[in-house]
């Protein structure tokens, strides 16, 4: 009976720390990206398949947003040249490297066309 008791104190226990993790996570993104991107026209989504167009895969499609958040460019942007000249380009990220692969992986998570197929 102690040993069942111990079990399902741990697999609470470990189960909470899981979902705080995954809320805090979430959190970087929520607070940090939705809302700046809420009020235009373009969505996150349809961001994340001008990027999945040019970059591809997840490696390249990371590694270039994290450089462009980093160092905004148009000439990295992968919004259209209308988009750009009416919204202008983002300014640079006040995210630490941490927050910064956080948002980034919680980004591709929740738009990947490819986690939706399975």
């Amino acid at each position: 009976m102690q040993k069942i008791i111990k079990t399902t104190l741990t697999i609470i226990l470990i189960s909470t720390m899981t979902y705080a993790k995954n809320i805090e996570n979430e959190n970087v993104y929520s607070k940090n990206c939705i809302p700046c991107h809420e009020y235009l026209p373009a969505s996150l989504e349809r961001m994340f398949m001008s990027y999945m167009k040019i970059y591809s895969g997840e490696f390249t499609l990371k590694e270039s947003l994290k450089a462009f958040l980093r160092k905004p460019d148009k000439e990295m942007s992968v919004m259209s040249d209308l988009f750009l000249d009416r919204f202008g380009v983002k300014d640079k990220t006040d995210l630490s490297e941490k927050e910064l692969e956080e948002a980034v992986n919680i980004y591709w998570n929740r738009h990947n066309v490819r986690n939706k197929l399975r």
